[in-house]
């Protein structure tokens, strides 16, 4: 639908000049987020500052009954913020401000395009941080991280975004601004828990209280290095059972040990299969003691080296190598594409003999990198975006891998959401009467369906066009 200029006029004088973008050139930004193989432009992004700007620019929308889709900095991969056949995008990035921390009560007040790491930073010198820590932690922001339930290596141990909130400040789809409270003594429903996860199709977050946890009196970090997926996966099972339960436990296979090396220079050994880092934290007591049983378990599962980072800057370094391994795949790649599913951790060294078999019938490499200590994988499908066949495969393929996550009794996402990428899976995820439900909920909180529509649930409007890149040079 085309805007009118009147429409135009009223949202631009909300948000002023600053805040309005419009024109082919400046939307370009816009057309996707880190899924690369869906595009839409919008015909114009608002990109309102405060609550109050939030709340004017959604209640003008909503008086025309103009769709719009929200989005925080873009780092999703999914597609959760494709404008598809929405005229209008509501960005979140310019509310930025830190309200208020109170070290007293452990609890933080930041608005929505807060960048998720400099929370951590803002109380470090309390000796507080905050836990969630997706791999684009320096560029993702809370309203991004709520409207995803996002992650991140450390959440085996600390939990995923909603195990850390309090409250969250939002615009309802009506332009209503309301703050839902999830304290301790907060009675009724965990309306925080709904919103958490519901990829801006409930309303727009724009602040959110986090609660902060207190920086470990210490921290030892290992790397396991193991012939292969299937030792590495038997030591993850092992350590699990023998009940220590990490702060992380990550995984790398071959593929992308050799990209992070060739980026980061860590010492990775060449003939490694793959790789486990394994972070403890907690009391300094006791502490070598774990470090000593995980060494045991991983060397019984055949691990060939387990080391223990010496000291900040090595264990720094490792850290480096894994939360920027997606940006080291560019060594290797013009192109990837990063799938997200879950299987019970018992099952790891199955689902990544399913990858191979998936990567050898469509002719695609697909590198391996896991949170393997909650099941949650990672493949990344590498391939050249000039070959539109070769994207056409890579479609395929993701799809495959993530029903075989569903067969192993897993899910088709751990912390990257659903968006357009997998709303045609939705149906082998959940019943019809489960989905039916889902729907209800989203119609008490957006009856008109204008707040990021075609998301999440399948619907009839769902199987809209959307623009896949065309190869370079291609006409």
């Amino acid at each position: 639908m085309a805007l009118s200029k009147k429409i135009k006029r009223a949202l631009r004088a909300v948000v002023s000049d600053v805040g309005f973008v419009e024109g082919p050139a400046s939307l370009r930004v816009y057309e996707c987020d880190g899924y690369t193989l869906e595009k839409a432009q919008p015909e114009l992004v608002v990109l309102p500052k405060t609550t109050e700007e939030m709340s004017k620019v959604v209640g003008l929308l909503h008086s025309e009954a103009i769709p719009y889709v929200p989005r925080g900095a873009g780092t999703g991969v999914s597609g959760g913020c494709l404008p598809l056949d929405i005229p209008v995008m509501v960005g979140t990035s310019r509310m930025r401000e830190i309200r208020n921390i109170d070290i007293a009560n452990r609890r933080a007040t930041v608005e929505a395009g807060v960048v998720n790491l400099e929370v951590s930073r803002a109380v470090a010198a309390h000796g507080f941080y905050y836990a969630p820590d997706p791999s684009s932690q320096s560029a993702c922001t809370i309203g991004g991280n709520v409207a995803e339930n996002s992650g991140g290596p450390h959440t085996l141990k600390y939990g995923v975004t909603v195990n850390h909130l309090l409250g969250l400040e939002l615009v309802l789809p009506d332009g209503a601004v309301v703050y839902i409270d999830r304290s301790a003594e907060a009675p009724g429903y965990d309306l925080v828990g709904a919103f958490t996860g519901s990829e801006g199709t409930l309303g727009i977050v724009t602040a959110a209280d986090v609660r902060l946890e207190r920086t470990p009196e210490a921290v030892a970090t290992q790397l396991g290095v193991f012939p292969g997926v299937l030792e590495a996966s038997r030591a993850v099972s092992a350590i699990i059972a023998a009940g220590i339960i990490p702060a992380a436990l990550e995984m790398m296979d071959a593929l992308v040990i050799s990209a992070v090396e060739a980026a980061y220079h860590f010492g990775f050994p060449a003939d490694a299969g793959a790789v486990l880092i394994i972070e403890l934290d907690g009391l300094a007591a006791g502490l070598d003691d774990l470090c000593v049983r995980v060494e045991d378990a991983c060397r019984e599962a055949g691990a060939s080296e387990v080391r223990r980072a010496a000291d900040e800057t090595e264990r720094a370094l490792l850290w480096k190598s894994r939360k920027r391994a997606f940006g080291a795949m560019g060594r290797l790649t013009p192109s990837y594409c990063t799938q997200d599913g879950v299987v019970p951790r018992s099952r790891l060294p199955e689902i990544v003999e399913i990858v191979a078999e998936i990567s050898e019938r469509h002719g695609l490499r697909i590198a391996n990198l896991m949170h393997a200590g909650d099941g949650n994988i990672h493949p990344l499908v590498l391939y050249d975006d000039k070959d539109e066949r070769e994207v056409e495969r890579v479609i395929m393929a993701g799809h495959e891998i993530l029903e075989a996550c569903l067969a192993m009794g897993g899910s088709v996402t751990g912390e990257h959401g659903i968006g357009v990428e997998k709303l045609d899976l939705m149906g082998s995820a959940f019943s019809a009467a489960t989905l039916d439900a889902m729907a209800d909920l989203r119609a008490a909180f957006n009856p008109e369906n204008l707040c990021n529509p075609h998301k999440v649930i399948p619907t009839d409007r769902s199987c809209v066009e959307v623009v896949r890149p065309r190869p370079r040079g291609g006409g």
